[in-house]
């Protein structure tokens, strides 16, 4: 797949605000190297600021289980889109796209570049490239949710399967909110956008750079389950218990998040501590496959080692 990228060829790029993407699976060290690459560019004479690219981590109190940096390890950088919603809240990538949006022009409009981190891929490329939504029905869409709670994924998804087939092929089976909006969406009248990618995506901002990070698989099945293994004994079970009396079981998004799920299920007796760590492992590591198969759709992305130098990557943008 070709993207324009107005960036690679506009010689006049470099002296405006650039907005970088720092993205690729869950634990590959996205992280550390935003906060690198951000010291680097201000050693430059260019300051940057983070803006956040993960669905779970828009969340307050979610800290444990989406590995949220504290803020007094932020190394003094700005960050934004962090804690914004409440548990009980829905996370919809048309909010999240104006939101992040916003906050990226914003950084623009005080000379700095802006940095997009994280591993959300519809998130990640609502911002990137000329994304439009198909319209919202709130009254349709509880009525959907509803039937979802009755029936399951499995009843809503054959029906989605016989109207649609071709979006049917691209959404997770088990992913009961994806195909509740895709319905939505041809009870509207529309076509649906698949959760895909345009056919041939065209850069919103034309001074983008975007940087993959990648693990050889082993060691990135390694590096999860250890943390997986990690958020327990961090005491992601306490954090569970304090979002339960803020509503994280009533809430949409939140409360299917992978390892927040089984923590409920286990204070719930529904699952055993070992099987609840193993559950959320073994879903971890599907949804980094899932991660690396999208952002690899992306021709103007650069694939780097964890742990590249960033000053690698400011001097080649330069």
């Amino acid at each position: 797949m070709s993207v324009s990228d107005g960036a690679s060829t506009d010689e006049g790029a470099a002296a405006h605000p650039r907005l970088w993407a720092v993205v690729g699976a869950t634990g590959t060290g996205k992280t550390a190297l935003s906060l690198d690459l951000a010291e680097t560019l201000a050693t430059r004479g260019r300051p940057a600021e983070v803006v956040n690219a993960d669905a779970m981590q828009l969340y307050r109190g979610m800290d444990i289980g989406t590995a949220k940096l504290p803020e007094a390890q932020r190394r003094g950088i700005p960050h934004h889109l962090f804690d914004v919603l409440d548990v009980t809240d829905e996370a919809a990538v048309a909010w999240y796209q104006d939101a992040a949006r916003t906050a990226i022009r914003e950084i623009h409009g005080r000379g700095a570049d802006a940095i997009l981190v994280g591993g959300s891929g519809l998130y990640v490329s609502s911002v990137l490239f000329d994304f439009r939504f198909p319209p919202r029905d709130e009254a349709r869409r509880a009525r959907l949710e509803s039937e979802l709670d009755a029936q399951g994924p499995g009843a809503l998804y054959a029906r989605l399967r016989e109207l649609d087939p071709a979006t049917a092929a691209r959404v997770d089976p088990r992913n009961g909110r994806r195909i509740v909006r895709a319905l939505e969406v041809l009870e509207l009248g529309e076509r649906t956008h698949g959760a895909a990618l345009p056919e041939e995506p065209v850069l919103w901002h034309p001074a983008t750079r975007m940087v993959g990070v990648a693990v050889p698989r082993d060691e990135l099945v390694h590096r999860l389950d250890a943390r997986v293994e990690a958020m327990w004994r961090e005491g992601i079970l306490d954090e569970v218990r304090a979002l339960r009396e803020r509503g994280l079981g009533h809430g949409v998004t939140a409360r299917r998040a992978i390892g927040y799920a089984q923590a409920l299920a286990q204070l719930t007796g529904e699952m055993t501590e070992a099987d609840a760590i193993a559950e959320t492992q073994a879903l971890t590591r599907r949804y980094a496959r899932r991660q690396v198969s999208w952002f690899r759709r992306y021709d103007a992305l650069r694939w780097v080692e964890s742990g590249t130098d960033a000053a690698v990557l400011a001097d080649s943008s330069a």
